[in-house]
C-alpha cells in the first residue's frame, strides 16, 4: 500500500486492520460485558497468540453511560508469580480497550476490573511467542549513560524534532513519514497538545468542546478521534524503527488554554494518554518542552506528574524533561535520562561529558539549535555547526537531537515535517554507520578530566573528533588504561563532511611512551597525517 493510501486509511480510522510489524495487534472483542452479566456471568475468551513485546489489544463493549472517563478499568495480567496491572480507557461509542505489551513469553492469564458492573470479570488468557524480525523490544538506558533495546541490541540515538507533524494535513504526513523512511533518525520530538502556530482548519483537539470560543473545552471528556490519530502516528512511526518521544505538555498554546489547566485535570490526561500508548514499544515520554516557560506550574507540579506517569506507566517506558533556561534536577529517581537543550555544551566534548557526571544518566542533547536560515539565532546552524555538534556529543558519550528550519510556504521541519533541506541530515547518517560500528553499547569519554578529548573503549577502541580544528598531523598519545603494551591497532582518518574513511598502511603497535607513565605510541609511527582542513576525526581500532 502506497503511504497516501495508507495514511488516507488512517484517517478515516480503518488503520488497525492494516498493521504490521510492531503495530500488529491481536485484538480481542470480549462478548459484551452487559450481556454476559444479563445471562448470569462473566464473559470469557479463548487463548490467543502474539510475540514478545507486540501488542495485545481488549475489545469490550459496554454502554458509556454520563460519564464514561470517569469509569476506572484495568485488568490484572499474571503469569506465575508475576502479575501486571495494565490500565484501560474509553475510545467512544460503547468501546473500551486494554492494551498489553506482554514483557516475556508464556501464557499470561488476564481478568478485568472494573467499578462499572458491565465491565468487571472478563477474563481470558494470552500465548506469548519470541519476538521475530526487527522486534527487538522498548529501549532503556544501559550502563547507566547509553540506549539498549530490551533483548541487548544497542541502540544508537539519532534523534531529530518535528513539534507538530501529527497536526498537519493527510499528505503532510504522508510526507513527513517518506522523508523519515530515507533518513537516518530512529527517535522524534513530537507533541501531543496542539501548537497554536500549527494548527490547520483540520486540526483535532484533544477534548470534547462545550462552546465556540477558542478556550471552551471540557478536559473530563476527551476526544477519542484525536487520541486515535496520534496513536497511529506513533505506530507508523514504530514500524519504521524509529522512537515516539512524545511531549506530554507545552508552553506555545496562548489561544486554547491547554497550557493553563487546572491540577486535577492535568493528572487525567496522563493518566488517559498512557493507558492508550504506554503499550506500543516505541513511545517515551517527555513531561514538558521549555517547561520552564510554563509559568501555570511550579517544579513541585512537574515532580508530581512525573510520578503520575512512572505510577500509570505498567512498561516503565523512559521519561525526562526538556529545559529553556533552568534546569530541571535530572537527578531525580523518576527522571531515566536528560533532555538537554543547549547549543555550546557540545561546542567541544568536555562540556558536554560534565552532563553524564552530575546526574550520572544518559544524556541526550535533543537542542543545540537548529540548522537553518532563520533570523532567529536559534534556527541559524550551518550543516557544519549542526554535524560538529553531534561528533563532539559522541566523543563525550553523550547523544544529540537535529531539525532543520528552512521555511518553504511559511513552513519548515521543525515545526510541520515534511521534507528535509539542509545538508546535515546526509552526514548524520555517515555519522550513524560509525556509531554502529563502534563499541557496545556506546562510546565512553577516555582520560576525561585530562584534555584528551578521546571517546571509545580502552585498550580496544579510541576516536578524537577535530571539528573546525585544521591540524595538518596529530601524535598518537594513547592514555594507559586497558593498555599493556604491545596492543597492535589499525588507524583510520576520517572526513565526517565529506563522508570518507581512509584507512592507514600501516598497524600500529604500541610501547610506553618515554618520559612518560601515563602514554603508549608507537615509536616507529608517533604521529598520523591529517589534510589540514576541519570537520576531521582520527579512529583507533584494536586489530586482531
Amino acid at each position: 500500500m502506497t503511504f497516501s493510501l495508507w495514511v488516507n486509511a488512517l484517517d478515516a480510522n480503518q488503520g488497525n486492520a492494516m498493521k504490521t510489524g510492531i503495530t500488529r495487534r491481536e485484538t480481542l472483542t470480549v462478548m459484551t460485558a452487559g450481556a454476559a452479566a444479563l445471562a448470569g456471568g462473566t464473559s470469557a475468551v479463548a487463548s490467543t497468540a502474539i510475540q514478545r513485546w507486540g501488542l495485545h489489544e481488549i475489545v469490550l463493549t459496554a454502554p458509556g453511560g454520563p460519564r464514561p472517563f470517569d469509569v476506572r478499568l484495568e485488568a490484572v495480567f499474571s503469569q506465575g508469580a508475576t502479575s501486571l496491572v495494565i490500565p484501560g480507557f474509553y475510545d467512544g461509542d460503547d468501546v473500551w480497550r486494554i492494551r498489553f505489551s506482554p514483557p516475556d513469553t508464556g501464557e499470561w492469564r488476564w481478568r478485568a476490573r472494573s467499578d462499572q458492573a458491565t465491565l468487571d470479570g472478563a477474563e481470558g488468557v494470552v500465548d506469548v511467542g519470541p519476538a521475530t524480525g526487527e522486534n527487538h523490544g522498548p529501549v532503556g538506558v544501559t550502563a547507566g549513560y547509553h540506549f539498549a533495546y530490551a533483548d541487548g541490541t544497542p541502540f544508537r540515538q539519532v534523534g531529530t524534532t518535528s513539534y507538530g507533524w501529527t497536526h498537519q494535513p493527510p499528505a503532510k504526513r504522508q510526507e513527513t513519514l517518506a522523508t523519515l523512511r530515507s533518513a537516518p533518525f530512529n527517535k522524534i520530538r513530537m507533541l501531543v497538545f496542539p501548537n497554536t502556530s500549527l494548527t490547520t482548519n483540520e486540526a483535532l483537539f484533544p477534548f470534547a468542546r462545550t462552546g465556540d470560543g477558542d478556550r471552551d473545552w471540557d478536559p473530563a471528556t476527551f476526544n477519542p478521534a484525536f487520541f486515535r490519530r496520534l496513536e497511529q502516528c506513533v505506530s507508523a512511526l514504530g514500524d519504521l524503527g524509529i522512537q515516539a518521544d512524545l511531549i506530554l505538555f507545552h508552553p506555545y498554546d496562548g489561544k486554547f488554554g491547554l497550557d493553563e489547566m487546572k491540577a486535577e485535570d492535568d493528572v487525567r490526561y496522563v493518566r488517559y494518554v498512557t493507558a492508550r500508548l504506554a503499550a506500543y514499544r516505541n513511545v517515551w515520554w517527555s513531561l514538558a518542552n521549555e517547561y520552564d516557560i510554563l509559568k501555570s506550574k511550579t517544579e513541585a507540579d512537574w515532580d508530581r506528574l512525573f510520578q503520575v506517569v512512572r505510577d500509570h506507566d505498567p512498561y516503565g517506558r523512559l521519561r525526562s524533561i526538556h529545559n529553556w533556561r533552568v534546569l530541571y534536577d535530572n537527578g531525580k529517581p523518576w527522571v531515566t535520562h536528560s533532555s538537554i537543550q543547549n547549543g555550546s555544551a557540545v561546542l567541544d566534548d568536555t562540556t558536554a561529558e560534565t552532563y553524564r557526571s552530575v546526574w550520572k544518566k544518559a544524556v541526550v542533547f535533543d537542542e543545540v539549535c537548529y540548522e537553518g536560515s532563520l533570523d532567529e539565532r536559534w534556527g541559524n546552524l550551518t550543516g557544519q555547526e549542526m554535524v560538529r555538534a553531534f561528533w563532539h556529543g559522541l566523543v563525550a558519550g553523550t547523544y544529540v537531537g537535529h531539525s532543520e528550519c528552512f521555511p518553504v510556504g511559511g513552513g519548515f521541519w521543525l515545526g510541520e515535517g515534511g521534507t528535509l533541506r539542509g545538508e546535515s541530515w546526509p552526514r548524520l547518517a555517515f555519522l550513524k554507520s560509525v556509531m554502529e560500528a563502534g563499541p557496545r553499547p556506546g562510546i565512553e569519554p577516555i582520560d576525561k578530566w585530562w584534555d584528551q578529548h578521546l571517546g571509545g573503549a580502552p585498550g580496544q577502541y579510541y576516536l578524537r573528533y577535530f571539528g573546525d580544528e585544521t591540524p595538518t598531523e596529530w601524535a598518537i598519545d594513547v592514555p594507559r588504561d586497558g593498555i599493556t603494551g604491545g596492543e597492535r591497532f589499525h588507524v583510520d582518518v576520517i572526513d565526517t563532511w565529506n563522508m570518507r574513511i581512509t584507512r592507514q598502511p600501516d598497524v600500529l603497535t604500541l610501547a610506553k611512551k618515554d618520559g612518560t607513565k601515563y602514554f603508549f605510541h608507537d615509536p616507529a609511527r608517533p604521529t598520523v597525517t591529517l589534510p589540514g582542513r576541519s570537520w576531521m576525526a582520527i579512529r583507533l581500532e584494536r586489530a586482531t
